[in-house]
């Protein structure tokens, strides 16, 4: 017998059934036109993202709770909180529910060439991303690491395919309208985008009040 321990949980649903195209050409064009306005968080992301632009650094603008901001993505927020729920309950916390709540939610544009370099998401529960608009069939990947690998001695070299469940490293491929969830301290990247046009997400972390 095999126990399966210690499992690494992502969650993942296709957010939207109605009008997906129409919703995210609507918030396409709203997240492009706040990155437009965004001085603070260009001049951010000039330090931070390089060749990228995100809101996460748009501090005194409040552009990184877009939630507060537009009701676009307070609409969003909506639509993500059940799932949080519906996550939350599946790795068992003993938390109240509604107890887990939303304290930053920003924009994120990954232009020609641009990496997202490996992170975690410190003092957060539950962190995840909402995709808008994906470049190709496979644009760039969220690349997850097993929470394992720095303990990982004298251990030999995985066949060429190996299970899923065997991988160090996990490429998730995004598709517009997918939503993402996972725990705050795993691991994680995103691939280099390779494609002509830029990825578009919308990205987020809840915390326990």
């Amino acid at each position: 017998m095999i126990d399966y321990l210690f499992p690494t949980k992502i969650y993942s649903v296709d957010l939207l059934k109605k009008e997906k195209n129409s919703y995210l050409s609507s918030l396409k064009k709203e997240i492009l036109r706040i990155s437009a306005y965004d001085k603070e968080g260009q001049k951010w992301s000039q330090k931070n993202y390089y060749k990228g632009y995100t809101s996460y650094g748009s501090t005194k603008e409040g552009l990184d709770q877009l939630h507060h901001f537009s009701s676009s993505f307070f609409e969003l927020k909506q639509k993500i909180d059940k799932h949080i729920y519906l996550f939350s309950k599946e790795l068992d916390f003993n938390i109240p529910n509604k107890s887990l709540v939303i304290s930053k939610l920003w924009i994120n544009i990954m232009p020609n060439s641009v990496i997202h370099t490996g992170h975690i998401h410190p003092l957060s529960v539950i962190s995840g991303t909402f995709y808008v608009d994906i470049p190709g069939k496979n644009g760039p990947a969220l690349k997850f690491e097993d929470p394992r690998f720095p303990m990982m001695m004298a251990v030999p070299p995985k066949k060429e395919n190996p299970k899923k469940d065997n991988l160090n490293f996990y490429n998730f491929i995004p598709t517009p309208g997918k939503l993402v969830l996972f725990e705050s301290w795993l691991r994680h990247e995103v691939n280099q985008n390779t494609h002509s046009k830029p990825r578009i997400s919308v990205s987020f972390n809840y915390d326990w009040i």
